[in-house]
């Protein structure tokens, strides 16, 4: 990202997401990523390839819409929304056209610190709740990934009193301020955990909705989408969807040898 800082405009109250150059640059090896099934960023890896067909549909959709800031959730827990909302930034970032900031807004359950290897003291929670004034020591650069990760930690907080606050609507805003290539994506708590998702994604431009493969019902996607009305979805994915080996485009099919390594 350019060396600017990104500045809401408004009172000296307002702050900046920073850039790439003003982030803590990180280099993470591959293998400690794909540990959690992180591989989008490899397109020679025959996993990365639903993440980079997805990249191009939500890139598409969301250029026609001028959709720049986009929410992912799930039903319940452990549907794999940050498994994917991981895997679709580091797959949108290899683009030369796109620059992606990934926000982890499940404030009471974060992951993507773990998923990532990163550590710290401070994260998003701290921001919005009033212990720091800035991003610069929350997010880091992955210089090898050309991300940028705005981690928060696991904990056991009020966060609808904080996603409610005049904080999180001025770090919204910081958002919408990033430079017109900017895509920022952020990581939901499931929609039925608590009223979070709902108070989040009004804010965003849109959502999509993570479908667990023989655990979500058409129940829970009806009335989780009814409980995030008005805001529009981008679509659905069916995570952990197994493939029959006699697919020809499957991870056994004739394709494999010409993608995969």
């Amino acid at each position: 990202m350019s060396v600017e800082s990104y500045r809401m405009p408004g009172s000296v109250s307002s702050f900046s997401i920073p850039s790439s150059e003003q982030l803590p640059a990180v280099e993470i090896e591959p293998a400690a990523l794909e540990a959690f099934d992180i591989v989008g960023f490899n397109s020679r890896d025959i996993r990365s390839r639903p993440f980079n067909l997805l990249r191009t549909q939500v890139l598409k959709a969301m250029r026609e819409k001028k959709w720049r800031l986009l929410g992912v959730t799930s039903a319940t827990p452990e549907a794999g929304k940050s498994f994917l909302c991981a895997n679709l930034a580091v797959a949108m970032a290899q683009l030369p056209d796109v620059r992606v900031c990934l926000f982890d807004l499940d404030l009471r359950r974060g992951s993507l610190a773990e998923k990532f290897a990163i550590t710290g003291d401070h994260g998003l929670t701290q921001f919005l709740d009033g212990t720091i004034d800035d991003l610069h020591n929350v997010g880091r650069y992955f210089s090898n990934l050309h991300l940028s990760l705005f981690p928060c930690y696991s904990s056991r907080i009020n966060s609808a009193e904080l996603l409610a606050g005049d904080r999180f609507t001025k770090l919204v805003e910081a958002m919408r301020a990033l430079p017109d290539d900017v895509i920022v994506i952020c990581d939901l708590p499931p929609t039925f955990a608590n009223d979070d998702a709902m108070t989040i994604i009004q804010q965003l431009d849109a959502y999509m909705f993570v479908i667990e493969e023989g655990m979500t019902t058409k129940t829970e996607l009806r009335d989780a989408m009814s409980l995030l009305s008005p805001a529009p979805c981008l679509g659905t994915v069916l995570n952990r969807y197994s493939a029959s080996p006699l697919d020809a485009y499957g991870a056994y099919g004739k394709y494999g040898h010409y993608y995969g390594q």
